[in-house]
């Protein structure tokens, strides 16, 4: 598997994708195929303020529950409704499937990698 270079990448196997003032935030490829089939998202609520490298939700699979890590600081402005209902969106294609969207004007990127350092992280 490949991954976008134009993503930024934490450990915790979430990706980001900056635009502009506004953050994408998903899961990768590595992170679906070790979860197995996804069941059910937990996420935060609109409004709601994230802190980069925090806590903001969880992903719950057949095999177990994971914790979802915010790769930014700033304010969740949209969830993914699709994904929501549809969790399995992820397991087909999770680079081109957002989780939320984050507003980041003048937030904190936290620990991140390129999809280079990313692959050799999972490799």
């Amino acid at each position: 598997m490949s991954y976008p270079d134009n993503y930024q990448y934490n450990k915790y196997h979430q990706w980001m994708l900056l635009e502009g003032d506004t953050a994408k935030i998903g899961i990768t490829d590595y992170a679906q195929s070790t979860l197995g089939d996804i069941s059910t998202l937990e996420l935060p609520k609109i409004g709601q303020k994230l802190e980069a490298d925090s806590t903001f939700g969880s992903v719950e699979s057949v095999k177990t529950v994971s914790d979802l890590y915010s790769p930014v600081s700033g304010e969740v402005i949209e969830i993914n409704e699709q994904v929501v209902a549809h969790p399995d969106l992820l397991n087909q294609d999770p680079h081109n499937n957002w989780i939320i969207k984050v507003a980041v004007k003048g937030g904190k990127v936290g620990q991140t990698m390129s999809s280079a350092d990313y692959e050799k992280l999972v490799g």
